[in-house]
């Protein structure tokens, strides 16, 4: 709904999922705007400071559109891998194998030989869509590595909604795993919590400090704040 009135851009979005015609209330909008500009925002720095050569790992993926909007900005990591259950995954790869608007922006980056896509996986040089369990750390790493992902590479990981799904325990495993499995990375993770929630007990609860999970450093901001920087960005009558 909130694409749909406009509070930010996103043509690829409708091609993944039925868009709502149900209102919101302006709250709702506003934190999906601070979510989206904030996170990518994040993602825009990562990708400047090593001028792309770099991975993105987006975890519990679902049917987000990051790396159709990359590519419209050209800037693309050298490889984006996306990972979420296989009925999800089985579910993206649907929409985009029959789906011109979406599949011909990956064509256009390979070749036939190059492009590998079916009902379950989607792999090439520079994006891959795996299906896969977050909660189980070696067959993630496992299916990562068997597509080419680089530990050498400096590593942007990415959770959205997703830790707050799982145990405390759970979280700390993948955070841990992600610590100790590149040489150079950086962890971006959205939820909407409260300070004492699940997701945030896996990690530091400072705002800026010694990170947990195996992290040398951790740093936290509010909805709130980001929305506050991005507000300006979406036109009166909209945020009304």
């Amino acid at each position: 709904f909130a694409v749909s009135i406009g509070y930010w851009h996103d043509p690829y979005i409708q091609h993944l999922v039925r868009l709502s015609k149900e209102r919101k209330a302006p709250e709702i909008n506003r934190g999906y705007v601070a979510r989206v500009h904030g996170v990518s925002q994040l993602i825009k720095a990562f990708l400047q400071k090593t001028e792309c050569h770099c991975q993105i790992l987006n975890l519990g993926a679902g049917m987000d559109t990051i790396f159709w909007r990359l590519k419209d900005e050209d800037l693309l990591p050298s490889k984006y891998f996306e990972v979420d259950f296989p009925m999800i995954v089985t579910r993206k790869l649907h929409s985009i194998k029959y789906k011109p608007f979406l599949l011909q922006p990956i064509i256009e980056l390979h070749s036939e030989d190059t492009l590998q896509i079916d009902g379950h996986l989607l792999d090439s040089k520079s994006y891959a869509i795996i299906g896969a369990d977050l909660r189980d750390s070696p067959e993630l790493e496992e299916k990562l590595k068997k597509w080419n992902m680089n530990p050498q590479l400096p590593t942007l990981l990415i959770t959205e909604r997703v830790l707050v799904y799982k145990t405390p325990e759970q979280s700390a495993n993948l955070l841990k795993w992600a610590a100790n499995s590149f040489e150079t990375a950086m962890f971006i993770n959205y939820e909407q919590v409260k300070g004492s929630s699940r997701p945030l007990r896996a990690v530091s609860g400072k705002e800026r400090g010694g990170g947990g999970g195996g992290w040398r450093e951790s740093q936290a901001g509010s909805a709130l704040a980001a929305w506050s920087l991005t507000r300006g960005l979406i036109p009166r009558t909209v945020r009304s």
